[in-house]
């Protein structure tokens, strides 16, 4: 029986609460720090694993009601903080220095919003307080700095210990690099393979990209170089597969799940995009233009995760344009509400494995 508050009995009765994703004690996973008792007033550090976690509120709930219960307690003070794991990958890939996770934002085909969802995956993920790098790997098609506000960035290419590096471009929290950068706007790039493998590891290796808790990498469609490269080059966190609900761009999706799972890389799951139209007008109906529940179909075939459903508004194409991102344009329509929580729902995944391997 418990006689005196204090620490001991802080952590005592903290014992039974489980972190929901791992399904173990708080205790145990030293995520309870720095407990203090003064008198009735109770304080201690909850340490997620993640900034972006989803269940951080409901964790908290659970961490006061269990110090409630002890005699004698008249407040009780959580400061919530993240040290976000990192993922230990194959052996034979180089890591990033000070980058913790790195996951891919990969398609089947084009077209059906990839890099969209690569971008308010980053920004999003940033806003939870995490520090975030986006490498844009589309070298033919470099979008993503229109996309993110940054289409007229200049960006520093020094020497440093004999190789050139290069300073990332930063907006709306995010760190990233892309070809666009490096080249004039309707310049197209015209090459081969191996031209493209060696731009693609001097954005992974020689860019100043200091400490970061994740690196979202949007990569072009398909099942190609780029893929290929990325995959044998750095320890994968996972990918995230992004398709629309329709039966052609389904099966391009499974083909680059496939393909990711030959390379062993993760699969943290499937983004079913263009979910359904959301008039401006109308916000209250819904019309399934590309055809219903071809996501949850296909992920529960291939028995992975499908992470969320982002529904085809208009604002998610003029933030694009404007390089407002929807998570930031308009936090509160339902496409930011669904980037959001797919953000939370990658990033626990994420946590889970490494933290489980």
């Amino acid at each position: 029986m418990i006689k005196t508050l204090d620490t001991e009995s802080v952590l005592e009765v903290l014992q039974p609460v489980q972190d929901p994703e791992l399904q173990k004690s708080l205790v145990d996973l030293n995520m309870i720090r720095n407990v203090k008792v003064d008198g009735g007033n109770v304080s201690f550090t909850l340490v997620l694993t993640t900034p972006a976690c989803p269940l951080r509120e409901f964790i908290r709930e659970d961490c006061e009601k269990a110090v409630q219960t002890l005699p004698g307690v008249e407040t009780v003070e959580i400061e919530i903080t993240a040290e976000t794991p990192q993922q230990k990958g194959l052996p034979d890939r180089t890591g990033i220095d000070g980058v913790k996770n790195i996951l891919a934002v990969t398609s089947g085909k084009g077209g059906v919003g990839k890099s969209t969802v690569a971008i308010n995956l980053a920004v999003a993920l940033a806003k939870t307080g995490a520090t975030v790098g986006l490498i844009d790997a589309d070298i033919y098609g470099p979008n993503a700095p229109i996309m993110m506000g940054l289409k007229e960035a200049n960006v520093t290419v020094r020497d440093e210990n004999g190789e050139q590096v290069l300073e990332p471009a930063f907006n709306h929290g995010v760190k990233m690099v892309s070809m666009g950068f490096l080249i004039d706007r309707d310049q197209p790039v015209v090459w081969r393979g191996p031209m493209l493998n060696g731009v693609i590891r001097q954005f992974l290796y020689q860019v100043q990209w200091g400490e970061l808790d994740y690196m979202v990498v949007d990569m072009p469609p398909g099942t190609g170089d780029a893929q290929l490269t990325l995959a044998q080059a750095v320890p994968m966190a996972g990918a995230v597969i992004v398709t629309t609900p329709q039966d052609v761009a389904i099966s391009d999706a499974r083909r680059g799940l496939k393909m990711f799972e030959q390379l062993n890389v993760p699969i943290l799951g499937l983004v079913e995009n263009m979910s359904y139209f959301v008039p401006p007008d109308m916000p209250d109906k819904q019309y399934a233009i590309f055809g219903t529940n071809g996501g949850e179909k296909a992920a529960e075939e291939l028995g992975v995760a499908l992470l969320g459903k982002v529904p085809l508004e208009m604002p998610v194409r003029e933030g694009g344009d404007q390089g407002l991102p929807i998570v930031l344009a308009a936090p509160e329509s339902a496409s930011a509400i669904a980037l959001m929580d797919i953000a939370k729902k990658t990033a626990a995944k994420i946590s889970v494995a490494a933290l489980t391997a």
